[in-house]
């Protein structure tokens, strides 16, 4: 989606999610600059700046996103970036972070040229035209927890549990280097590195769908395509998950251990609201559990009495 301004979502919270992979030479001015900015501005979400380019997703509303993203293509000196706006009643994230990092999505691999060896792209509209061909291998690049909760009709899970692992498990799979190869992950930023390292590897026919599933479900209910995506779409903030309508989704969060929690989970022996759940119970030590129980005992006695904390849900009025 393109960032222009919608007077509709003037008095709206958005949510923008962005990359750009270009040569950064001074990710320190560029973190001032938004730090700055956003100093005292009621937005929250986490920017990552590398050398090799920057990677957002960010919360507020459309006037102070619009600001921040102006600030960061005249840095570029760029024109345009490519954004995924979604709407959100509340501001999904704790607070505002902006790191210094190695790579912008972890991947490990060194020498990765991306502009050389990034696959296709295929805008929605091919992509369901592909995916109608019985003889494509489609990989979906996300770890296992997102795929359990939606993915594409006979997509390959790679079985990973960060994306750094990707380049090792899938070669396990063994795919032709002559096969026809779909990928796709949440917002497109996995499926560049990914696409570039089979392309590297020999493997000619990569292609990859552009802006990723949250572009996808957006077109698809803008433009009324036949969507073939199944169940909810999970997002790395408070939404936990979204719909096919992009509104927020049926799961919600273990604060011990981030995991996404279906009704199910919610009614385990071993769920205790913001300390764990059944699938970290007996991960996390008694003194990460106990550093969760005084969190929790905080944010509960905080929200009893009506006062401001880190983890309130920022709603407009």
């Amino acid at each position: 989606m393109s960032n222009k301004n919608n007077s509709n979502n003037e008095n709206k919270f958005l949510v923008y999610s962005f990359y750009q992979f270009i040569e950064i030479n001074n990710k320190k001015e560029l973190k001032n600059k938004i730090d700055n900015y956003c100093e005292n501005k009621e937005i929250r979400g986490t920017i990552l700046i590398s050398d090799e380019g920057i990677n957002a997703t960010i919360s507020g509303v459309n006037k102070d996103l619009s600001k921040v993203i102006n600030i960061i293509k005249k840095y570029l000196c760029i024109k345009k970036l490519d954004i995924k706006i979604n709407v959100s009643s509340f501001l999904p994230f704790n607070r505002m972070k902006i790191r210094l990092k190695k790579e912008i999505v972890t991947m490990g691999v060194k020498n990765l040229d991306l502009k050389k060896n990034k696959g296709k792209y295929l805008n929605p509209s091919e992509w369901n035209q592909y995916l109608n061909d019985g003889k494509v291998k489609i990989i979906d690049t996300r770890n296992d927890y997102e795929i359990s909760i939606g993915k594409f009709k006979n997509s390959i899970n790679v079985h990973t549990n960060s994306f750094r692992e990707f380049p090792s498990k899938f070669t396990s799979i063994n795919i032709d280097k002559k096969d026809k190869i779909l990928m796709y992950c949440t917002g497109g930023i996995r499926c560049e590195k990914a696409s570039a390292f089979l392309r590297l590897k020999g493997y000619k026919n990569v292609y990859q769908l552009k802006g990723g599933i949250l572009n996808y479900l957006n077109f698809a209910k803008e433009k009324k395509l036949n969507s073939m995506w199944s169940g909810e779409c999970f997002v790395f903030d408070d939404r936990v998950t979204i719909n096919k309508d992009l509104s927020t989704g049926n799961y919600r969060q273990c604060y011990g251990c981030r995991r996404p929690l279906n009704k199910k989970d919610l009614l385990s022996k071993y769920y205790v609201k913001g300390i764990s759940c059944a699938k970290c119970f007996h991960e996390r030590s008694e003194r990460q559990k106990n550093n969760s129980r005084n969190r929790q005992f905080q944010i509960e006695k905080a929200e009893k009495e009506n006062l401001i904390h880190p983890f309130k849900k920022v709603r407009l009025n």
